[in-house]
């Protein structure tokens, strides 16, 4: 089944999608290739908006219209993930253990995971953890607007300390 063109006494088929309002919706006509031209020419988002309001849609439009909130904020998603990314509801860290004790058990992916974080193999629980934080502060995307470099990054350092916290728990 062939769409017919919208647009008023014309019987082309409409295969180009045109928006039938500013609310953003899925709403749309159909229309054929010489009126969406014609469309296209006059068709303006932000007549009859002032500039303020412009200004005001171009930067919620930054971030697709959801509300921010600061890195802090009880509430972002990303601080309650840190914070569970380090707490030890379970107190399996609790102690403070060395990796001393565990230093000739260490494989090759154990060293590793120190170096990524630039720590010493026989650095304690709580050592780590430091790092881990300081350097995802580091090289976190929102920090760094977003480079897949430090992303990148950031995904090793993770890696890395999901790893040690591996160690940690399965020696207990």
């Amino acid at each position: 089944m062939k769409n017919i063109c919208d647009w008023k006494d014309c019987y082309e088929i409409g295969t180009f999608k045109a928006p039938n309002e500013k609310d953003n919706s899925k709403n749309f006509r159909l229309l054929c290739k010489k009126h969406i031209k014609e469309f296209n020419k006059s068709w303006n988002y932000f007549d009859g908006m002032s500039q303020d309001e412009i200004t005001a849609f171009l930067k919620s439009d930054l971030t697709w219209h959801k509300p921010t909130q600061k890195f802090g904020s009880r509430d972002n998603f990303f601080n309650i993930l840190w914070n569970n990314a380090l707490s030890d509801k379970f107190k399996i860290f609790n102690d403070g253990k060395s990796f001393n004790n565990y230093k000739r058990d260490l494989s090759e992916m154990d060293k590793d995971a120190f170096a990524i974080l630039g720590l010493e193999s026989n650095s304690d629980w709580f050592t780590v953890q430091k790092k881990f934080k300081i350097l995802v502060k580091k090289f976190h995307p929102d920090k760094n607007s977003g480079n897949k470099i430090y992303e990148d990054k950031l995904k090793k350092i993770t890696l890395a300390y999901s790893h040690l916290k591996m160690i940690v728990a399965s020696k207990k």
